[in-house]
């Protein structure tokens, strides 16, 4: 087997497959390969919730400035395909109890709204509140709103009662990942891109510079350029060209279950409930699951939301109570047992309607996979320190919001197009200032999270 082409693209998830759509489909450029071991979108792509947002606290604007840019390429390939991949705009809904929760909610919304998302919106009756469309992503608020006391539980009288406030964030919502990767992917074959099922088992460098790769299967691949895209898989493949960057994989899950009930209604927006809390467990429980730890204090951040919009009873439950990381994958992931039902107890917290589920979370269906993260969770995208190859990856949670953006900022590294102001802050290089590296201690290890 021949080469087919001159720029190898390893990995055939979302952020591949965007990388191959923005070079061939868009700027035309010839003799593109895509190479995965699995047929493409099929790993993590296929197993997140599949939300996007603008809201980004910081610790400055790159990364709403970056996931913005992000957003309006999203919305571009909606117009341009008919919404194939249903990308709607129903927004995220952050909810507290507590009076320092409301206050933290109004503090950061000024503060990324300062940074570009739009303006803050504040509420103390409900006439002015323009609720969320259930399908479609054009003609809506940009910005936020934040709903005070009784206007925030008559907006959402599904919510628990002692909520004190919501902010309801507008330019945000979710789409089908799958559906996307899949319209991206016969574009970029439309315009000429070969993929190759395969494993790349090796980088051949010749005086500093990318000349090919070598396939499981003995082929090789010539070529004088080399993006890793390869998603969980990234730091082999960074081991591949000799090359490493601080990159930790987190196991994330997340629960699919029935709701003919109604708890997680059809028009709600994502919903996340910012507080801590401990489960609601009886005694005996907790003696059946012997395991103490879920008698403890959970962070807060448990998120669900409907599956397929105003249609069916499915709803999706995800929550980050586990930041336990490690080097390598395996897969598939094995989760705790009783992950399920953890996840239903505390979104109870925000849903009281779920206490109706109780003892069935084993009923639904969980899976997940891995965020690929750096210390500061902002991708790396740009060049690495052999010639001619590129990094595409370290998407963290937010792989299927910001890839488009990626994608684009790695063809404008590879077609040597002007880049845009935030390019230096995701470049892999930036791990090499010692500056730099102070600066992410200062931020500290949860900077960049819901």
């Amino acid at each position: 087997m021949n080469s087919t082409g001159n720029i190898v693209i390893v990995g055939a998830g979302l952020a591949g497959v965007a990388a191959a759509y923005q070079l061939a489909a868009r700027r035309g450029v010839p003799n593109v390969t895509l190479v995965d071991a699995r047929e493409p979108l099929t790993l993590t792509s296929a197993v997140g919730t599949m939300g996007y947002r603008n809201w980004w606290p910081g610790p400055d604007d790159t990364m709403c400035r970056f996931v913005s840019r992000s957003i309006d390429l999203m919305e571009e390939m909606a117009d341009e395909s008919g919404n194939a991949f249903r990308l709607s705009r129903r927004g995220y809904l952050f909810a507290t109890a507590r009076a320092d929760g409301v206050a933290h909610l109004r503090t950061t919304a000024r503060a990324v709204s300062a940074f570009g998302m739009g303006e803050l919106r504040e509420h103390e009756k409900l006439g002015a509140y323009t609720p969320a469309r259930p399908e479609g992503y054009r003609d809506a608020p940009a910005g936020a709103d934040l709903l005070l006391g009784d206007v925030a539980r008559a907006a959402f009288p599904y919510l628990a009662p002692e909520t004190a406030a919501v902010l309801h964030v507008r330019r945000a919502g979710w789409m089908n990942a799958v559906a996307l990767g899949a319209w991206m992917l016969r574009r970029a074959v439309g315009a000429g891109v070969a993929v190759v099922r395969d494993r790349a088992d090796g980088v051949e460098q010749t005086g500093g510079r990318v000349t090919g790769v070598r396939l499981a299967s003995g082929v090789r691949l010539p070529c004088d350029r080399l993006v890793l895209a390869a998603g969980p898989g990234m730091p082999r493949a960074l081991r591949l060209l000799g090359a490493e960057l601080p990159l930790v994989l987190e196991p994330h899950a997340k629960l699919t279950f029935r709701d003919p009930l109604g708890a997680v209604p059809r028009d709600a927006p994502f919903l996340i409930w910012t507080d801590a809390m401990e489960l609601p467990w009886s005694d005996a429980e907790r003696a059946a699951l012997g395991d103490p730890r879920l008698a403890e204090s959970f962070v807060g951040g448990v998120h669900a939301r409907p599956v397929d919009g105003p249609y069916g009873d499915e709803a999706w439950l995800i929550w980050t109570y586990d930041t336990t990381t490690r080097d390598a994958p395996d897969w598939p992931p094995a989760f705790d047992p009783h992950h399920g039902e953890i996840l239903l107890r505390g979104a109870s917290r925000m849903l009281p309607r779920l206490t109706a589920y109780f003892g069935r979370g084993a009923e639904g269906v969980v899976d997940g996979g891995y965020y690929c993260k750096t210390p500061e969770n902002r991708p790396v995208v740009g060049p690495l320190p052999v010639e001619g190859a590129y990094a595409l990856g370290a998407l963290s949670g937010y792989g299927i919001m910001a890839s488009p953006a990626a994608a684009e900022l790695l063809a404008d590294h590879v077609t040597d197009a002007p880049l845009p102001d935030y390019a230096a802050a995701l470049l892999p290089a930036r791990y090499e200032s010692a500056d730099y590296q102070a600066q992410i201690a200062e931020w500290g290890r949860l900077v960049g999270q819901l």
